[in-house]
C-alpha cells in the first residue's frame, strides 16, 4: 500500500495518520522521540506492509507486475493500488476523498515539527498539487511515479506504468477489491490492540 492507503487504514486518530504517512521514512525500532499517536501510526504501518508482503492476493498481483518492473514490482503496485483506492474511494470511506485529503493536509500543518527532514522538502509540493486527490487518475499515478523516480532507485519509467497498469487494469483492480476490504478489518484489529 501506498501513501493514501496507509493514511485511510491509519483510522481517525490524525496523529496516526501522519505516522502512517511518514512510516517510510522512519528508519530503526527506536520510535520515543516521537509523540504515541505517531509511533503507533509507524508501528500500524508496517504490520499493514508485512500483512499485505505476506498475502497471497498481494504476491499475485506483484508476480504479474514483475515481468515488467523486476524487483521493483512491489513498489509499482503499491502505487496501483491507491489507484483503485481513489477510483472506488465512496465504497472504502464515509467521507469524500475531497475532504478527507484536505483534513489530512491539515494535520500534516500541525504536525509539520514531526515530519522526517525528507518528508519536509516535499510536504508542500505534495499539499500544493493535491497528491491524494490526484491518485484518482492516471496522470496523478504518472506524476507520482515520475517523481519518486527523480528522487529514489526506481526506474523513470513512469508514463510505461501508466500502460501497463491500462493494460491490467481489470485483473489488478479485482485483486485490489478482494484485498482491500481484508487490509480494512486487520488495520481495526491492530488498532485496537494498540
Amino acid at each position: 500500500m501506498n501513501y493514501l492507503a496507509h493514511i485511510l487504514l491509519s483510522g481517525d486518530s490524525a496523529q496516526r495518520r501522519i505516522g502512517g504517512f511518514v512510516a517510510d521514512f522512519v528508519k530503526g525500532s527506536r520510535l520515543d522521540y516521537l509523540p504515541e499517536e505517531i509511533r503507533r501510526g509507524v508501528v500500524l504501518h508496517r504490520r499493514i506492509d508485512a500483512f499485505t508482503d505476506a498475502h497471497p492476493l498481494a504476491r499475485e498481483a506483484c508476480a504479474l507486475l514483475r515481468p515488467y518492473f523486476g524487483r521493483y514490482a512491489g513498489i509499482f503496485l503499491d502505487v496501483f493500488y491507491d489507484y483503485f483506492l481513489a477510483k472506488s474511494w465512496e465504497q472504502f470511506s464515509g467521507v469524500s476523498l475531497t475532504r478527507f485529503a484536505a483534513s489530512f493536509y491539515v494535520a500534516m500543518l500541525r504536525s509539520y515539527r514531526w515530519l522526517p527532514l525528507p518528508v519536509r522538502s516535499f510536504a508542500w509540493h505534495f499539499i500544493f498539487t493535491n497528491r491524494l486527490g490526484r491518485y484518482a487518475r492516471p496522470e496523478g499515478i504518472r506524476q507520482a511515479l515520475w517523481i519518486m523516480g527523480c528522487y529514489s532507485s526506481l526506474p523513470q519509467v513512469s508514463s510505461e506504468a501508466v500502460q501497463i497498469l491500462h493494460r491490467h487494469e481489470e485483473e489488478l483492480e479485482q485483486n485490489f477489491l478482494e484485498l482491500f476490504p481484508l487490509l480494512q478489518a486487520y488495520s481495526r484489529d491492530v488498532c485496537a490492540e494498540l
